[in-house]
């Protein structure tokens, strides 16, 4: 083994100059959610280069390359990385910034498809098959929490049996990694909600039904109404982003329109959140003559980790770069990650992949300066490679099946 983590260290290495060439490129020609037709013709033509079996338009404007190894068994470890990018005027002045204004690669999704692509380019270099198959899903519309959807529709889970996936993080330092056991992300719902009343003079509210007022009492209501009647042990978290109402400043609006995300960590809770915001609606509507039209989409549930495939990353992570280098997250992210779709169907895990500076302020994702540290490609290449190759040779089936 020992062997086998020098050799995938050694081509990681060598490659690097080319991998961050990719990550430059990708970087420099974002593409939205559902348009990433030029991402996915460049990364279909690298692995193609590298002997991978590529099929194109999976999941619309997703690619699927696969790594036949030496087993006849035709189950397939799968390995997801993201494409998309965001719709935000890049501000970083890098060298090779976004060419296409008003889109960036905000979130990391260039780091994650050069990993996706650096650890295809290493495992058909080993110069020994794999025990086991490996298939590498380049995932569209993850910022829009479609493209996971789109990917299982048209069968690029078919025969996989487990799945890993890795997400950046900038408040580690790039050459780190994040673990975390159990919850890794939240489930995100949204909601659009209008408060319907009865316009009015400004002077005589008593003949009016105020919907601005009781919209405020809606909100009201509800924050209130999480720290009451939810288990503080099981967070929830509401805000309405967006509201509109009124037409001028003496007359009473009869219509309010808002809408907001709410997000969950736990399963249960997360089944009971259309029920509970509607009653709590309804009974303040109800107590002041007005009307409700509510729309709640459940979005993408919260991100569980497989226990065992974590251990397995850990171990590979700890035996690759040292304790150090290895954190374990003690809590989750309220943020989401469509990749939590794949985990409704096989076993998976995401580990954060540190992309953080030493030396100068590593703004958030999705903000216009945020950068990533190339020195992270290989760190991430090593680990997604090395667990392959262990998973196979450990072939973790049964562990998982047991738990």
């Amino acid at each position: 083994r020992l062997s086998m983590l020098n050799r995938i260290k050694e081509l990681a290495t060598t490659l690097e100059p080319r991998l961050i060439e990719i990550r430059r490129h990708i970087h420099s020609h974002p593409e939205l959610s559902g348009q990433e037709h030029q991402t996915a013709a460049y990364v279909a033509s690298v692995l193609s280069s590298c002997d991978l079996h590529v099929r194109e338009a999976i999941g619309k404007t997703g690619i699927v390359g696969e790594l036949k190894g030496s087993s006849n068994n035709n189950q397939w470890l799968a390995i997801r990385t993201d494409m998309d990018a965001l719709p935000i005027t890049e501000c970083t002045n890098l060298d090779f910034a976004s060419r296409n204004i008003g889109i960036m690669h905000g979130c990391g999704h260039d780091i994650h498809t050069t990993v996706g692509l650096g650890t295809a380019m290493v495992l058909s270099e080993l110069g020994e098959p794999l025990p086991g198959d490996v298939r590498f899903l380049f995932q569209p519309a993850e910022e829009i929490a479609q493209g996971a959807n789109w990917m299982i529709e048209d069968g690029a889970l078919e025969d996989v049996e487990a799945i890993l996936g890795v997400h950046v993080y900038p408040t580690i330092l790039a050459g780190s990694v994040g673990i975390r056991h159990g919850v890794l992300t939240a489930a995100a719902d949204d909601l659009e909600l209008t408060i319907i009343g009865a316009s009015g003079h400004g002077a005589r509210p008593h003949e009016a039904i105020d919907a601005i007022w009781i919209s405020s009492q809606v909100i009201t209501n509800l924050q209130q109404a999480i720290s009451r009647t939810h288990n503080p042990l099981r967070p929830v978290v509401l805000t309405i982003g967006k509201i509109s109402g009124g037409r001028a400043p003496n007359v009473i609006a009869d219509r309010v329109e808002m809408s907001g995300t709410v997000r969950s960590l736990h399963p249960d809770t997360h089944k009971t959140l259309p029920g509970w915001i509607e009653n709590i609606v309804a009974n303040v509507c109800n107590s002041y003559g007005a009307k409700y039209e509510l729309n709640y989409r459940q979005g993408v549930p919260s991100v569980q980790n497989n226990p065992v495939l974590t251990q397995l990353v850990e171990s590979v992570a700890l035996e690759a770069w040292g304790s150090e280098r290895v954190t374990v997250l003690p809590e989750p992210s309220l943020g989401a990650e469509d990749f939590s779709m794949y985990l409704q169907k096989v076993p998976g895990m995401m580990f954060r992949l540190g992309v953080g500076y030493k030396d100068k302020y590593n703004y958030p994702l999705h903000h216009p300066q945020f950068e990533a540290s190339e020195s992270s490609i290989v760190t991430s290449v090593v680990i997604l490679a090395y667990a392959a190759y262990k998973y196979w040779h450990n072939h973790a089936k049964v562990l998982i099946t047991d738990n």
